[in-house]
């Protein structure tokens, strides 16, 4: 494993993992996923999931009356597979595996069995139950779509050595083109067993963790969550996780070129009435900067760009959670982005997870509402 300067050190935490805390990954995991493919959602109106879609900067990869996939520019899958269906919901991710046979390997581990994907897709996946309940794929051989026209990175007039003479910059106002599905977000009550899941199945490694201010002593509450491609570089985290009373999806983010494609891209969609829920920033755990947006159905979609990239040298950050330790600079993150807006729906889902056998009690769901308004 190669050995680096720890990047956490004076930035994300006083001081690393302390003895007998969880290590962030796991010894001899089944596989090791190589990146999210793709994240699967049901919408009863695809035309309008069409328009925003269009809207945020993704390109349609595939339309029929039943499904719609979303793509960015960067050669590969789709970044969305959305179904027709009765509600809006997220239905779960899809990961990469690096090779056929570790499809193969999934299916003894789990009892599951490996399947030919659609044909206009090709490859092979194997569904597996996450212990938060949702399916998760994991697939190989998949068809890859061509790469098609990006948005370039502006030049910018930077330090001693100008680039733009004579050449005003006039960025356009129009959809950030998105280049690739970066990471997903999910909450959970059962957040250990999950988190424990991620590491032991699918070999994802841990690049920070989060704990309730004053109750280190019980462990994390959030990780950030990276794939572990050996000495190669891999996003800072491909998928997040905390614990909280719901289940499933809090938000997806999508790479964009640069900070003007972004703002530019966030102008176009408050011109055309879609909502922000929170930005433009820069977030600490992960250093990307963001700025987050609801569709039609108030699901958060994210448009980042310039993220950190970790190998598997790099071990597991700690620090406290709060709102105001999620980014180094922006707006206050906002009740929206936080979900600590008071509604019935969320008074019924604690109360109902409070009941529950799992790993939420009411000192950790007070302490969340705490430090979500810290």
């Amino acid at each position: 494993m190669p050995q680096v300067k720890d990047p956490h050190q004076g930035v994300h935490s006083e001081q690393g993992a302390l003895r007998g805390e969880h290590p962030g990954r796991s010894r001899d995991p089944v596989i090791k996923a190589v990146d999210l493919a793709w994240l699967e959602f049901t919408k009863p109106d695809l035309d309008s999931a069409e328009v925003f879609a269009q809207d945020f900067g993704f390109s349609v990869a595939l339309r029929t009356p039943e499904r719609l996939h979303l793509r960015g520019t960067r050669p590969g899958p789709p970044c969305l597979v959305i179904r027709c269906g009765p509600v809006s919901r997220f239905t779960g991710p899809a990961f990469r595996a690096a090779d056929r046979s570790d499809l193969d390997r999934l299916a003894r581990a789990t009892g599951s069995r490996v399947y030919a994907l659609a044909e206009e897709c090709g490859g092979h996946g194997v569904t597996l139950r996450c212990p938060s309940g949702f399916p998760v794929r994991v697939v190989h051989g998949r068809r890859e779509l061509p790469e098609l026209p990006g948005q370039r990175p502006l030049p910018l007039n930077i330090g001693r050595a100008p680039v733009r003479v004579n050449a005003p910059q006039r960025p356009a106002r129009e959809p950030a083109r998105i280049e690739r599905l970066g990471h997903v977000v999910l909450q959970t009550p059962w957040f250990r067993r999950a988190l424990d899941w991620y590491l032991d199945t699918l070999g994802l490694i841990v690049s920070d963790f989060l704990f309730l201010p004053g109750r280190r002593d019980r462990g994390p509450t959030m990780a950030f969550l990276r794939c572990d491609r050996g000495g190669e570089p891999a996003d800072h985290h491909t998928l997040a996780m905390h614990l909280g009373p719901g289940t499933g999806y809090v938000h997806s983010a999508y790479q964009v070129a640069d900070l003007d494609a972004l703002a530019a891209g966030g102008a176009y969609l408050a011109e055309r009435g879609y909502r922000r829920s929170w930005g433009i920033g820069r977030h600490i755990q992960g250093s990307q900067i963001f700025d987050y947006w609801r569709d039609p159905d108030r699901l958060m979609l994210e448009h980042f760009t310039d993220g950190d990239l970790f190998d598997c040298g790099v071990e597991p950050g700690w620090a406290p959670m709060s709102a105001s330790g999620l980014a180094q600079w922006g707006p206050p993150a906002t009740r929206d982005f936080l979900g600590t807006a008071p509604s019935r729906d969320r008074l019924r889902s604690a109360l109902a997870a409070l009941r529950e056998d799992n790993e939420l009690d009411v000192a950790q769901l007070l302490g969340l509402l705490k430090a979500m308004s810290s």
